[in-house]
């Protein structure tokens, strides 16, 4: 079978993924002497890719609703797989550096005081919970728009919104390779120390640990160990970068959600600092990746779209 008869069961978002699996391959294979288990690396991106593939050829043909919404959904765990790979990778590539000094030094320079530690006045319990509650709802706001956006029955408006969120995100994977960092809660901050200097009224702990979670930093360990393990994930803030878009797409697409997104957007990227999760600069860099998303987004989105013949393809463009 060709390749260009495969990418027309695909959509733009499938050939996106499936390029980045092969510059992940390739970064693994051209540090393998630096990476442990590179090769297993690369047998997931391979094993993820042909699955991506066989996905959509059968729900072409097949018809079935099922593989059709679990091929228009595989997406969000899709991206998170490619957020781990990425804490196999950056650490050993860059042989255990991280730039906090460089970041934390731009922050003074700018403001001349650590933001994380000045903003500490304001702090107090309920404060603390809606932010914590804000940030932590980062990880269902995509799904809650994308769900508003897929009940309108447009095809390629909701593969557009979809092929957006994983170019953005792919594009912050790329700024936490070349900087790599952890953060204020555990440079500027002891880690250890957090919920009893930053504690909240009923769930922050829980959320914090959610997160924690997720950036594979284990419970109750002293600072040196939770830097260890943490995910080398500060610079740009992904949180601020795909808040900002997800807030313009609402707008864009008249999301009936965007007076939701307006507000709880705000308070999360308030939250990146408050909570000591991200430098000021790490924010106005995921401002500026913003923007760099949203302007280049569309014309890549039919470029592919155009390339490879997608699935979108047979469909008017939103």
């Amino acid at each position: 079978m060709k390749v260009r008869t495969i990418t027309t069961y695909l959509n733009a978002t499938d050939i996106l993924v499936i390029l980045f699996a092969v510059i992940l391959s390739l970064i693994n294979v051209a540090f393998s002497s630096r990476i442990p288990h590179w090769w297993l690396l690369v047998l997931i991106n391979v094993a993820a890719s042909v699955l991506i593939c066989l996905l959509g050829y059968v729900r072409h043909i097949t018809g079935s609703k099922a593989i059709r919404l679990l091929h228009d959904w595989y997406v969000a765990p899709i991206t998170f797989l490619s957020f781990k790979e990425l804490y196999f990778m950056i650490k050993p590539i860059h042989l255990g550096q991280d730039y906090d000094d460089l970041l934390i030094a731009i922050d003074r320079w700018i403001f001349g005081v650590n933001p994380t530690e000045w903003i500490m006045q304001f702090a107090n319990p309920y404060l603390t919970e809606i932010l914590q509650i804000a940030y932590t709802s980062f990880y269902f706001l995509f799904l809650i728009l994308g769900y508003d956006l897929y009940r309108r029955h447009n095809l390629d408006l909701f593969h557009f919104f979809m092929f957006t969120c994983v170019y953005g995100f792919f594009l912050s994977y790329l700024g936490y390779f070349f900087l790599p960092a952890v953060g204020p809660r555990f440079t500027l901050h002891d880690f250890s120390t957090l919920d009893h200097e930053l504690p909240g009224v009923l769930f922050a702990e829980y959320l914090r640990w959610f997160v924690n979670a997720g950036g594979s930093i284990p419970m109750n360990v002293p600072n040196v160990v939770a830097i260890a393990n943490a995910q080398r994930d500060v610079f740009p803030s992904g949180h601020t970068m795909m808040t900002l878009v997800l807030m313009y797409m609402g707008a864009h697409f008249k999301a009936r959600i965007r007076y939701f997104l307006y507000l709880i957007g705000t308070l999360l990227i308030i939250a990146t600092v408050y909570q000591r999760y991200h430098y000021v600069i790490d924010v106005l860099a995921g401002a500026a990746f913003a923007v760099l998303c949203i302007s280049t987004s569309d014309r890549l989105y039919r470029y592919m779209k155009a390339t490879f013949q997608t699935l979108e393809s047979r469909f008017p463009p939103p």
